[in-house]
Formats: structure tokens, sequence, C-alpha cells
């Protein structure tokens, strides 16, 4: 579970830095890895939420 953290983390502030980088220099390009980091942080946190509701129903099994 740490790990699922610390890739989440590390991708939602990879995004913020690509984003910081196209505010700043209007360039195209860093939009578009924005976008798709921020694609990717959202298919780490559904990974994350899946282990966690896994981990919830082993008890029950």
């Amino acid at each position: 579970m740490l790990v699922l953290r610390l890739v989440f983390g590390l991708l939602l502030a990879g995004g913020l830095v690509a984003f910081a980088l196209y505010m700043t220099t209007g360039n195209p390009a860093w939009r578009q890895r924005g976008i798709v980091i921020i694609k990717w942080t959202v298919i780490a946190g559904l990974a994350a939420a899946a282990v966690i509701v896994l981990e919830r129903l082993t008890p029950l099994l």
C-alpha cells in the first residue's frame, strides 16, 4: 500500500509540475504531458481503491 501511495503522490506532483511548466512557457507539449500524467494518476488511484476494497473483502470470503 505504501508503494501505491508513493506512486500516486509522485504522479500527482509530476502532473502539477508539467502544468506549471505549460503555464510558464506556453508550450503545448507540456500541457499534453500533464494530461497524460494526470490520466495515469487517476488509474493509480483506482488501483489503490481496488486494493483497499479487496483487503476489506478477504475476511468475508
